[in-house]
């Protein structure tokens, strides 16, 4: 084992106490991003307004301290005092399309709307809560983590986070067919790819016991801990490369969704169990 690897296997993203660490903070933003995230909660703000908002929050590779300008997107979550409207969701859009627009810094901005009261909720206890928890970094409002547990490495987190994967199987192969032009698959193969690699990295997350959100070091996990099947390892490890640099050719999204797909769904079966149905 090489210095790398032994560095790599201490840091698990544990507390002493052996729960999960929450992985961002506003200052660990790269300069360049600053202004956007300042942006975002003035746009938020502004927006959903002081009696709707109870709290917002940055995710992804921009409070991780990892993203690069032009390449990487913005991903918001707002939380609402009740469940969000249509027309709530729609003017979320606006605003996301309007902050992409305005700044080349970031390419797409993902925004997410839920309720505090859904976050907090037994259903989503871990998985919409964990992701608040440890996945988000507090940008408005009051901080929702403070109401909820600290998470460990466990087959139930693993099943309640990924454990749907069979349910975007269909949705995607719509997403593919209907993807006539190169941003299409662009976009389509980033997310997918995305997706893929967190589902494979968390089938093996409570047997390495620890965290981590890279998808490089997710790929390489997922290998080691899968020595049986060096094809799907091959095809992880492939699919991190896509998350970062995504790819229009049709038989990339082949690929992860014909192939990689199927086998991570009915494999996460077998080991966690499917996810708790939501209403």
């Amino acid at each position: 084992m090489n210095e790398a690897t032994a560095c790599e296997d201490t840091d698990k993203g544990l507390a002493p106490d052996g729960t999960i660490l929450r992985e961002g903070a506003l200052d660990r933003a790269p300069g360049p991003f600053v202004p956007v995230v300042e942006a975002a909660r003035d746009r938020i703000v502004g927006t959903f307004g002081a009696t709707r908002l109870h709290s917002a929050y940055l995710y992804g590779s921009i409070p991780r301290g990892t993203a690069i300008p032009g390449v990487s997107d913005l991903d918001l979550l707002v939380a609402l005092h009740d469940a969000p409207t249509g027309a709530e969701r729609t003017v979320g859009e606006e605003a996301g399309a309007a902050l992409d627009a305005a700044f080349p810094v970031i390419d797409g901005v993902g925004l997410l709307l839920d309720s505090a009261g859904a976050l907090l909720g037994e259903v989503e206890r871990h998985d919409g809560g964990f992701f608040v928890a440890c996945l988000c970094t507090p940008l408005i409002g009051p901080d929702l983590a403070a109401q909820l547990p600290r998470y460990r490495p466990t087959s139930l987190l693993a099943r309640e986070t990924n454990g749907d994967l069979a349910l975007a199987l269909p949705r995607w192969r719509t997403m593919a067919a209907e993807a006539v032009t190169d941003e299409a698959r662009l976009r389509l193969s980033r997310g997918v790819a995305r997706r893929l690699v967190r589902t494979a990295f968390t089938l093996v997350m409570p047997r390495w016991g620890g965290w981590t959100s890279d998808l490089r070091r997710s790929a390489e996990l997922f290998a080691r801990f899968c020595p049986d099947h060096p094809e799907r390892a091959a095809q992880v490890r492939a699919a991190a490369g896509t998350a970062r640099t995504p790819s229009p050719d049709p038989a990339v999204l082949a690929m992860l969704i014909e192939s990689l797909g199927p086998w991570l769904a009915a494999e996460y079966t077998a080991v966690h169990g499917v996810k708790a149905p939501r209403p």
